[in-house]
């Protein structure tokens, strides 16, 4: 669905990308996470087909950047940092401009669809200039799904909203899977790459590592597990550490920390040993990185 081979982009001497090779599967949410001036808006604006690399290729819904413009700009949509409408225009108005631009078979009914769902529709008739930010995004993200696309483009889609908007893109991004469609997120809300995205990039100038979230906090993590014990001293964890397929335990007050790397296979072992030992179990949870634990490590060592 979107492919790019040694992707590049330099102004003047500066390197705003730099060869990105990527491969974003069909109906896949994909987070492109990285600090500001990383260049990930630079990659959205190649891929939709609004600046040309300098160097590489990229294949967007079957189409060839620098070849087949047009009809990448016809199937994609686009969220991007300024939602840039015309502010003395209603909000109905400026989707309609919109919807015709994109030739869309009936532009009334679009409009009315995506303002409803994004609860912009009692708000219709209000020039766009009286819209909050949150709104203006709402309006912009309705904007961008108008034609339909099979690939949505979204730069910081929950900027500038406050929890309960945010709950509503959320949703709506689900919304969007369930109907397969390919979605190119760039976030600096973590929590929320976590919650929505199949995979992640960590992108700085160059593409740092794609993965899972979850493979990503077992990679550079691993698992730990807590035991909630009555009672416990330095020789339980020295008795767990002798199992093999424990990277480490140790015991922080009552706590037993445990790290390996497939709990769900192992905890029963560690348990029963436990148990053998006269060991008084409470519950048992497990620690988990965040996704912000991990992109700050990649970060830092990039």
């Amino acid at each position: 669905m979107i492919k790019t081979e040694n992707l590049s982009k330099k102004f003047n001497s500066t390197v705003a990308v730099d060869n990105l090779t990527l491969e974003v599967q069909e109906g896949e949410v994909f987070g492109f996470l990285g600090p500001n001036g990383a260049g990930k808006t630079t990659t959205i604006r190649m891929l939709t087909s609004l600046i040309g690399p300098t160097t590489g290729t990229a294949v967007v819904n079957g189409y060839r950047i620098g070849e087949q413009d047009t009809e990448i700009r016809r199937t994609v949509g686009i969220l991007t940092e300024a939602p840039g409408m015309y502010d003395n225009l209603s909000a109905e108005f400026n989707l309609e401009i919109y919807a015709n631009l994109y030739e869309v078979k009936d532009p009334k009914g679009q409009v009315k669809k995506y303002l409803s769902m994004l609860g912009l529709w009692d708000r219709r008739q209000d020039e766009a200039g009286t819209f909050s930010k949150g709104m203006k995004q709402k309006l912009a993200i309705a904007r961008a799904l108008l034609h339909e696309p099979r690939i949505l483009f979204l730069d910081e889609p929950t900027a500038a909203l406050d929890p309960e908007a945010s709950h509503l893109v959320h949703d709506f991004i689900g919304e969007l899977r369930k109907e397969g469609r390919t979605i190119f997120l760039c976030t600096h809300n973590l929590d929320e790459a976590d919650r929505l995205c199949d995979r992640v990039g960590v992108f700085k100038t160059h593409l740092l590592v794609v993965d899972t979230p979850a493979n990503l906090r077992s990679q550079l993590f691993g698992r730990r597990v807590v035991f909630h014990l009555i009672k416990s001293d330095e020789s339980i964890a020295s008795t767990i550490r002798t199992l093999p397929f424990v990277r480490e335990a140790k015991v922080i007050d009552n706590k037993l920390l445990v790290n390996l790397d497939d709990p769900e296979a192992h905890n029963p072992e560690i348990i029963r040993v436990l148990v053998g030992a006269g060991v008084e179990i409470q519950f048992v949870g497990e620690l988990r990185h965040s996704l912000e634990d991990v992109y700050l490590q990649l970060v830092k060592n990039a």
